[in-house]
């Protein structure tokens, strides 16, 4: 009798397995495109392994994905754009991006990124300024980070930092006579609040009242910088580590994540100097469509909330994701960006 129970359960437990296998999810196709907040080069190697994990993550929860595609948007409303289309499925979308693109219900946030804090998160220009000042990680996690307004090497640049150094304020004058670099009108750090600051402390003044204003991505901006061809760039609070050895390096040589050598001797802590402070930017989003009901669906999105959660947890996927600084993804719902349609709301 032991073993016939014994037979029949374990022919349940094949027959259940049987089931599960056959029950699975196809997909032929899972399209993921990530934002250009950093090279695209660079963002393309460091997330290489990242379809495999996907795949792998994705079949233990009952999906069998044929391929992962990966891709980075040309620029933050491209991505929006293809996701709105229904032609991208899944999209890291800055907050200001998702904003813009949720609002009609097109893209729905699924997870929002955590990230290390900072040792600096003073709302004073001039604490950050110099190596002694020199930003660093830190273990805690934290749902936000700061936009900062960096003053270049140039003559006019150093003057400005001079007098947010010695705690003088500036004017707009000063500000309207030189030369930015903001990302495109989408980007949380690299315009929206920037914007914002502006209109904090300089009666409602906007990025697009400056006199000289130049679209760049992030690579570019800091280059440009280093160039002395920019007098101000605008970037996320942890900008400078990312570029800090590119900064230093000869023009003709790459730093070992393939950002082009700057050239400068000093180093960026000195030379580039914090000249503004925006509040906090809640952190960026993974996002989806909801043009394709088999990818919008609370089954098919819990899947990949816990495949992702999974994969950042480990040793491989902590290094895949570090390309963005995301150390750790947590369940999010669409109001928790509230504030970020409030903020281009203020911008328009």
């Amino acid at each position: 009798m032991k073993k016939l129970v014994a037979l029949v359960l374990s022919m349940l437990m094949l027959l259940t397995a049987v089931s599960a296998v056959a029950e699975s999810v196809k997909m032929d196709t899972l399209t993921f495109q990530f934002v250009p907040s950093k090279d695209a080069d660079v963002i393309i190697t460091g997330t290489a392994n990242l379809p495999e994990l996907v795949k792998a993550e994705m079949a233990t929860i009952g999906y069998d994905i044929g391929e992962v595609v990966i891709s980075v948007g040309t620029s933050y409303e491209a991505t929006g754009e293809a996701m709105s289309a229904g032609t991208i499925d899944v999209g890291w979308l800055p907050g200001g991006t998702y904003a813009i693109y949720s609002q009609n219900g097109e893209v729905d946030v699924i997870l929002t990124a955590t990230r290390a804090g900072l040792s600096n998160d003073s709302e004073n220009p001039a604490d950050w300024n110099g190596d002694e000042n020199k930003t660093l990680p830190t273990d805690d996690q934290v749902t936000f980070y700061r936009s900062l307004i960096y003053a270049a090497p140039t003559e006019k640049g150093k003057a400005l930092a001079e007098k947010v150094n010695a705690g003088e304020a500036l004017t707009w004058d000063e500000l309207n006579d030189c030369t930015w670099a903001v990302a495109n009108t989408s980007s949380s750090a690299g315009y929206i609040y920037p914007t914002m600051w502006l209109m904090d402390n300089y009666d409602g003044k906007k990025v697009s009242d400056l006199s000289s204003v130049i679209t760049l991505g992030y690579a570019d901006a800091f280059a440009q910088a280093a160039a002395e061809q920019v007098d101000i760039i605008c970037c996320y609070a942890d900008g400078r580590r990312d570029y800090e050895a590119a900064w230093n390096l000869s023009t003709d040589t790459q730093d070992e994540t393939g950002k082009q050598g700057m050239g400068r001797e000093d180093s960026i802590w000195n030379e580039l100097n914090v000249i503004g402070v925006t509040p906090g930017i809640y952190n960026d989003t993974v996002a989806v469509t909801t043009a394709k009901p088999e990818i919008y669906n609370p089954e098919f999105i819990s899947a990949l909330q816990t495949a992702l959660i999974n994969i950042i947890n480990t040793e491989e996927g902590a290094e895949i994701f570090s390309v963005y600084s995301h150390t750790g993804y947590a369940i999010a719902s669409d109001s928790d960006y509230d504030g970020a349609r409030q903020a281009l709301t203020v911008v328009k």
